[in-house]
């Protein structure tokens, strides 16, 4: 508080002496008005307070920072004894803030799953509760987004700018920033980079961070993308950015808004996150395996392969997991003593302390055992794998049974058709729009909500669909027959390669044993004939010379521009210095000041666009392939209002028929229903509903009691307001639901609607 009020006279004094000359300021030249408080930003309450038990005795909690070794395996446990009070805030609410024009801040970094641990549980419980506008999945830094947002609609502000982590794309924390671009009293983006090199000067942590300043009103903006980054003198980090100007949305992106487009029921219930295991003594290693007494060549159903992300991208060791799913502890230790005695021992005292009640006393089982995923993929041979957050978006078929981390989607289909389509270069443009990018290296992320449901697969003829489906099974075929021959080739490296190849860039000696091993030429061959033939299903064969020229020369830009997008770039010294641009205040011409060390801006004469390329700055790359892939993505969201109305007429286009819609005409997956889908909820009065027969009615049907419902409810509760509904299938319905991020589940196991 101190600096921020020497900072503001700092300001003051340069100001007077600009406006009045050598004139010295009154004396005493620096005093205490006050105008700096050193509080709480998001939070008021009357006081702290330790939570007791009806006996007067603190009730604590783990610390969730010390360990021990534990007596027979040696690894580190959490310490019991290490207890910590619980605290409980007394008449929390939302922290007001003072009357200001501007508001500039750089919020506390501290993601939503670290809450907890940084802040405390009675915190973080009593700062959910005074603000429940903000979803309790987004992050710290949101409510300072959420405060500035509102004050900025209702005017109680010009303008405000907030440096945020580059998390603030993702679904959890777009929802706040969506709600303030759709307000009664909106308000815009005027000035985003989504994501900028960081580096954290006080522990030299490098990061990502993103940029937004907001204003009252509906104005287009100024969307700034680095193109260009390499290793700067001193610990900097030198970019290049491209300016796009226009409409910036939720996702911070401008032009065709796939974001905004709606879930599709014909592809609902088929894609799901994988396992979350919550107890690294579940994975076991293939010695492992065999010194627990069992035959990796004939395994029982309860230990299962296994790979997350990093094993399908990176090829990592063979690895399995011990899947008690369906059993209870009495059964899991008579059946199989050796695993069980391994859970207790390595998993349970984690589990012990646990905040969730039901991982607390289900310790033998997964963190989450997604029994929808098993219900889903039962018949099949094999599934469709893909990881959540990767350089390279790579789809592939991974054989049953098998257990998929968490950080991997499986699309519970055996149809390389289905692979084919998510495998070409136009759902590559959409994912990459729709989803958003997580961590330092600044990888695109894929999830369900955001790039399954609202993706609009083709209605091609039989032959086309053919075509598709044998190009996938070569595709498929051809990496894992390379991979089989050299254990050290890797999908990253192979994609590596690639885009290598398709860049027109010379291979060095690495790359060219890759691009011999993997045969990366027919794996471009056969990717452009997959590209072509998509196009062809969508019946958009004339984009297809213009993509792959453009594939020829590029790859995938960082986020998709407009199709004519402007080129304002320029690079800068260090992490902490953007783009020169100009920011005129609504009443003042003059250019903004410094936000903050790692955000200077300059004026717009510091440098034109062909100095700055004359700099070493990198202009927008092909603006053809720009254009096309911007092209694709209109189309795209074009569609998606097409599908999403036909199904609101009933027509739904399904991709897996004989599950999602038994009984219906499967022929190419369009059925027609006997009324167009609406959300049958159950009355507070009058008889019960019927349990819907088919899983996307279910699917309605529950999202839309969910969201009758004055409060929140347990699976029993939402299967009493039907006739005939089983309790097991509503509880695996709403875990479904929250995975989809239509319902929210509360610690006590009760659901909130998403």
């Amino acid at each position: 508080a101190a600096i921020a009020e020497t900072v503001l006279w700092i300001g003051y004094l340069q100001w007077h002496f600009r406006t009045h000359g050598a004139v010295n300021p009154p004396e005493p030249v620096i005093r205490d008005f006050r105008n700096i408080q050193c509080r709480d930003a998001v939070l008021d309450y009357d006081c702290m307070e330790w939570v007791t038990d009806e006996a007067g005795r603190p009730v604590t909690r783990w610390d969730g920072r010390t360990f021990k070794p534990h007596p027979v395996t040696g690894e580190a446990v959490p310490d019991e004894s290490a207890q910590v009070p619980q605290e409980r805030y007394v008449n929390p609410r939302r922290a007001a803030w003072p009357a200001a024009d501007f508001v500039v801040g750089n919020p506390p970094f501290i993601g939503n799953k670290r809450m907890r641990q940084a802040l405390g549980d009675g915190y973080v419980e009593a700062l959910r509760g005074a603000w429940p506008d903000v979803p309790g999945s987004a992050d710290y830094v949101m409510y300072w987004w959420h405060q500035a947002g509102e004050l900025a609609g209702t005017r109680h502000l010009r303008r405000f700018g907030l440096i945020t982590t580059n998390s603030l794309r993702q679904t959890f924390n777009r929802q706040v920033i969506e709600r303030h671009l759709k307000a009664e009293n909106p308000i815009s983006l005027l000035f985003v980079i989504p994501d900028h090199p960081w580096v954290d000067a006080a522990e030299g942590a490098a990061v990502r961070i993103g940029m937004t300043v907001g204003e009252a009103g509906v104005r287009e903006g100024q969307l700034f993308t680095v193109t260009h980054e390499q290793e700067g003198a001193g610990e900097g980090v030198q970019v290049a950015l491209a300016l796009q100007e226009g409409v910036v949305h939720a996702d911070l992106t401008t032009g065709a808004k796939a974001g905004g487009t709606t879930r599709l029921l014909s592809n609902h219930g088929l894609c799901f996150q994988g396992m979350n295991l919550v107890g690294k003594g579940f994975r076991v290693t293939l010695e492992e395996v065999r010194a627990l007494g069992y035959d990796p060549v004939a395994l029982p159903d309860v230990i299962k392969p296994h790979r997350n992300a990093r094993d399908m991208m990176q090829n990592g060791e063979d690895i399995f997991v011990i899947d008690f799913f369906g059993c209870l502890a009495e059964e899991a230790r008579a059946t199989h003593p050796a695993l069980y005695q391994r859970l207790l021992d390595r998993v349970k005292p984690e589990r012990d302390q646990n905040r969730d009640a039901q991982r607390r006393r289900d310790w033998w089982l997964f963190g989450r055992s997604n029994a929808a995923l098993r219900a889903c993929w039962k018949g099949l041979s094999r599934i469709i794998l893909t990881p959540e957050t990767s350089k390279h978006r790579v789809f592939a078929f991974q054989q049953l049974p098998f257990c998929p981390d968490h950080k991997l989607y499986a699309i519970c289909s055996d149809d390389a058709y289905i692979l084919g389509i998510l495998s070409a270069r136009t759902h590559a443009i959409w994912a990459l729009r729709a989803g958003g990018r997580l961590g330092f290296g600044n990888d695109p992320t894929w999830t369900n909500t955001t790039c399954f449901l609202l993706f609009p697969f083709p209605a091609p003829t039989e032959p086309q669909k053919a075509h598709v489906r044998q190009l996938a099974e070569a595709l498929d075929a051809h990496r894992k027959a390379r991979q089989a021959l050299h254990s050290g080739l890797t999908m990253t490296g192979m994609y590596n390669v690639l885009e290598q190849l398709r860049r027109g860039e010379p291979l060095g000696p690495k790359e060219r044993q890759v691009h011999e091993q993997g045969l990366v030429s027919v794996l471009r061959q056969l990717h452009d004939e997959l590209d072509a033939a998509v196009l062809a299903a969508y019946g958009w064969a004339d984009l297809t010379g213009a993509l792959l020229a453009g594939s020829a020369a590029r790859t995938l830009p960082r986020s998709l521009p407009d199709p004519a997008p402007a080129v304002a770039v320029a690079p800068v010294g260090s992490a902490a210095r953007t783009l020169p641009t100009s920011m005129p205040d609504p009443e003042t011409t003059a250019n903004p000041g410094p936000v903050g060390s790692a955000a200077r801006t300059f004026p717009p004469s510091t440098l034109d666009a062909d100095t700055a390329v004359g700099a070493g700055a990198v202009r927008t790359a092909d603006p053809t392939a720009d254009r096309v892939e911007a092209l694709i993505l209109e189309r795209l969201v074009a569609l998606n209002a097409e599908r999403s109305a036909e199904e609101r007429r009933g027509l739904i286009r399904w991709l897996r028929p004989a599950l999602q819609h038994p009984g219906g005409q499967a022929d190419d997956g369009a059925v027609q229903t006997e009324a167009p889908l609406g959300l049958a909820a159950p009355t507070a009065s009058g008889p019960k509903p019927d349990w819907p027969k088919t899983l996307p009615e279910q699917f309605q049907a529950l999202r839309a009691a969910l969201a009758a419902r004055p409060g929140p409810g347990s699976a029993a509760d939402l299967a009493q307001g039907f006739t005939r509904a089983p309790r097991a299938r509503v509880a695996e319905l709403l875990e479904t639901l929250a995975s989809l991020g239509h319902a929210r589940r509360l610690e006590d196991g009760r659901y909130l609607p998403g």
